[in-house]
């Protein structure tokens, strides 16, 4: 795998996301922060690279001066997640960058603790064919730690595992196409409505320092729906 060299220093890290009806991107490089994000859903194999372009620009930096690339692994969009993975594939392939997936669920609870102060998240996609992508968070030195599983599941199926008797803090499009999964306690944040990639940041600095990152032959996008579904859906036979 390549080498990053130096862990504890401040890395440059790209994160890429395209996996839901957001795409963006986000670039950290010595302490700042340059970022892109637009509501564009048939847009993302169009608006992915020169969104890249423009960070790496306005950090005056190359990609080869870039350490890592963390991209949306998913769940999602079947044709998102395939985007984000062949984009990333390209641009790490040719700089020989290793490269960390991150959770779209986890990139929307660490939204919710960064933007609102969030300790239990509830995040939830609206997976189509009546199931919902669903995952639970608490936040753990500020940052978003899965609680159980992440899984498709029918909304009436869900039994969460967090603390109801405590704050709740709910995102995704998931609450808006089953509204009745925002219960009393939970109180819904439209500012993480959508991963965006700004947030993978920190998740993406944690796993590299947990020895998660990886080359690029092992990237990994994550489904959680069996791809044999998808095959049979209308225009997948």
């Amino acid at each position: 795998m390549p080498e990053i060299n130096d862990i504890s220093a401040p890395m440059s890290i790209l994160a890429l996301d395209t996996c839901t009806e957001s795409c963006s991107v986000a670039l950290e490089y010595q302490g700042s922060i340059f970022a892109r994000q637009a509501d564009a859903p048939r847009e993302h194999s169009q608006r992915l690279l020169p969104m890249v372009q423009e960070v790496l620009e306005e950090a005056d930096i190359g990609l080869s001066e870039v350490d890592v690339i963390a991209y949306g692994r998913g769940p999602g969009s079947f044709t998102g997640i395939r985007i984000c993975t062949s984009m990333t594939q390209g641009l790490a392939l040719g700089q020989d960058l290793p490269v960390v997936g991150i959770s779209t669920l986890a990139a929307m609870a660490q939204a919710a603790i960064e933007v609102k102060g969030a300790t239990q998240v509830a995040t939830a996609i609206d997976a189509r064919m009546g199931e919902i992508y669903w995952g639970e968070y608490q936040a753990v030195d500020g940052l978003a730690c899965l609680v159980g599983e992440e899984r498709v599941c029918p909304p009436t199926e869900l039994e969460s595992q967090l603390d109801l008797s405590l704050s709740v803090s709910a995102c995704g499009t998931g609450f808006d196409a089953y509204p009745e999964l925002l219960k009393q306690e939970m109180t819904l944040v439209e500012e993480a409505k959508f991963p965006i990639a700004r947030y993978m940041l920190p998740l993406a600095e944690a796993a590299v320092k947990a020895g998660q990152a990886t080359d690029v032959d092992q990237l990994q996008p994550v489904y959680l729906r069996d791809t044999v579904t998808w095959k049979k859906l209308p225009g997948r036979e």
